[in-house]
């Protein structure tokens, strides 16, 4: 998991010098997608003049206050001598120059911020807990060290690296726990293999996950409590249903189950996402990494340009800087999804809602929660943009007797920002000391 990116050697025999990042990924889509939004602002402008520019709401009263102002501008012009078409040219000029000015300013700005985030010094220097399992490319990493700590077993998802619970020196989940008396076990599903290309969700949750809990389970002797974060949690709950004497309680966190309940066009373009990929998926074997990126881009197309451009203002040396580059690589460092598995969840969760419609199923039954019969946590964050908060809910309200909190994070932001410990962390540990 503490990989790093290969050195270049000097020429003059100086120490080598770390090599560049390749992200964000896909580079070229979040270049396209900033220059392509920044440079629309010159082709708007005479839409800005003629009032037939479609403002968003929010938006509708600054424009109005925008016009007004280039109104009195070409007045001062006409009461100078100047006649009406002379007033109205000298005014768009001047907004011209305006707005290609900040045009260059901002593409300027993102521009830096990618620049600096690919030679940022940064490195994750964590090193690795014993790893206890093995199977495949799969491991299981014990981070209480063999302790006689309360066991817990965390299931991270297998779109990206598990180590999003382990991110930092300052921002580690798994180690903070460690440090609390509990002993966290994190299956690290690895990078796809031969072997696991012929996965489907099946072979994930009835074969490698149920061996991986039952090592644990054998190894304290007693039931633990699960927790799942994001599609992992959905690999958790149906475990759950098809092991209760081996789970003491089950942690869902982020986890989405209505794929249709906020959004279903949106959610039925990610599965349509899929289908041209038909062809490769059966010769590779999986849905590259990049493919996965440029998915995920569809949900904020935008997001490069904002969060690079606010790197940008950042001092390089701050803690800030450090964090915002260890969060990137995780993002750049993803692995593919299997084929059995991209089809199984693009077409059947995002696109016919299978996991509402009670068709999602694993060993041939359907994944019931209504089923779920252990004490369950689930923490819902509320500025959730990549799993919306009611398709969270839905599931929370389907198994019987769950807790539902609403921390106000995000996505990520539940597990590495500031805010974590004491929206997520905290609950989550008294609750799995309730239930450990």
């Amino acid at each position: 998991m503490s990989e790093r990116l290969a050195d270049d050697r000097q020429a003059d025999g100086t120490p080598p010098r770390q090599g560049m990042r390749q992200g964000p990924r896909p580079l070229a889509l979040h270049l396209t997608a900033a220059l392509g939004s920044l440079l629309s602002s010159s082709a708007a402008l005479p839409l800005l003049r003629n009032g037939s520019l479609p403002w968003n709401p929010a938006l509708r009263e600054r424009a109005a206050t925008l016009r007004a102002e280039m109104s009195r501008t070409d007045r001062l012009h006409r009461d100078r001598g100047r006649n009406e078409g002379q007033a109205g040219v000298a005014g768009a000029d001047r907004l011209t120059r305006e707005v290609d000015r900040e045009i260059r300013r901002r593409i300027d700005t993102v521009l830096t911020g990618i620049e600096r985030y690919r030679h940022h010094p940064y490195r994750r220097d964590l090193p690795d807990p014993p790893v206890v399992w093995t199977e495949g490319g799969s491991c299981l990493l014990d981070y209480g060290e063999g302790a006689a700590g309360r066991p817990v077993l965390f299931v991270p998802s297998l779109v990206n690296r598990g180590y999003i619970l382990d991110l930092s020196r300052d921002r580690s989940l798994m180690r903070w726990l460690a440090g609390r008396g509990f002993r966290p076990f994190l299956l690290d599903w690895g990078r796809p293999g031969p072997l696991e290309r012929r996965f489907t969700l099946t072979d994930y949750i009835a074969g490698r996950l149920e061996r991986a809990l039952d090592f644990v389970v054998e190894a304290v002797g007693r039931p633990v409590p699960v927790v799942g974060y994001c599609m992992g949690g959905l690999l958790a709950a149906a475990l759950a249903q098809r092991r209760p004497r081996s789970l003491s309680g089950l942690g869902l966190m982020a986890t989405p189950w209505d794929f249709h309940a906020e959004d279903a066009a949106t959610a039925r373009r990610v599965a349509a996402f899929v289908q041209p990929w038909g062809p490769l998926l059966d010769r590779w074997g999986e849905l590259p990494t990049d493919a996965l990126q440029a998915l995920f881009a569809q949900l904020d197309p935008l997001l490069a340009l904002k969060k690079f451009g606010s790197f940008a203002r950042m001092a390089p040396e701050s803690r800030a800087a450090a964090a915002f580059v260890a969060l990137e690589d995780w993002l750049n460092d993803g692995v593919p999804l299997v084929a059995g598995v991209a089809r199984d969840a693009l077409a059947g969760w995002y696109g016919r809602n299978d996991t509402v419609a009670g068709a999602w199923m694993v060993a041939g039954l359907p994944v019931d929660p209504g089923a779920i019969r252990v004490p369950t946590l689930a923490l819902i964050p509320e500025r959730d943009r990549i799993v919306p908060p009611a398709s969270a809910l839905a599931l929370a309200a389907a198994i019987p007797g769950a807790r539902m909190l609403r921390p106000p994070l995000g996505h990520i932001g539940m597990v590495v920002s500031a805010g974590a410990e004491t929206g997520v962390w905290n609950p989550l540990t008294d609750w799995l000391a309730a239930t450990g």
